[in-house]
């Protein structure tokens, strides 16, 4: 997908969500795996994509966020990008509730919240963007997410209804975008 041709669809809706995964993590802690730290071409990759998504329109205003060691290191670093605008929320439910937590966070969305950036991990983000995706979506894109969201990569949804009342199969899927999209 092309970064300019989604940013402007992006813009035609009163409501975007972002759905991503964490950048490239150690594939092994010797804390175990909540402890898992970011690799520096995970650094690379959240800044690459937190750059990208700004010069897209796309800062978000609310950030959800695992609290696991890996996703708060991602928000991070993006948050060198994006500035202290978006209010964070690191929550415990992104790493070990599954798909619920990512809806979760949807229904607790205040309706002022136009943007909302959901960092999780593998396999709820992907799962979850299938759940949303609606009917009108590019069933290519939906199959990209079959596959699994690699690291760094970012679901980009719209909608004109405020976050709290998307239900499955209600959003448009308007890109799937990894890191080297952003290049």
């Amino acid at each position: 997908m092309n970064v300019k041709k989604a940013a402007k669809q992006a813009k035609g809706y009163k409501y975007v969500l972002l759905v991503m995964r964490h950048a490239k993590t150690e594939p092994f802690n010797a804390k175990g795996d909540f402890d898992r730290e970011l690799l520096d071409k995970g650094l690379k990759q959240a800044k690459r994509v937190a750059k990208g998504l700004k010069a897209m329109g796309l800062v978000p205003d609310q950030i959800d966020c695992s609290n696991a060691v890996r996703a708060r290191q991602t928000c991070e670093r993006m948050l060198k990008v994006f500035g202290d605008g978006p209010k964070v929320d690191y929550t415990k439910s992104l790493y070990e509730s599954g798909m619920q937590s990512v809806f979760d966070a949807l229904a607790s969305c205040k309706d002022k919240r136009r943007t909302l950036l959901v960092l999780g991990h593998e396999p709820t983000v992907s799962m979850a963007c299938q759940w949303l995706a609606g009917p009108q979506s590019d069933p290519g894109m939906i199959d990209l997410l079959k596959l699994g969201m690699s690291t760094a990569c970012v679901a980009v949804f719209g909608s004109d209804a405020p976050f709290r009342k998307w239900g499955t199969h209600e959003a448009d899927l308007i890109a799937v975008l990894g890191p080297k999209d952003f290049e």
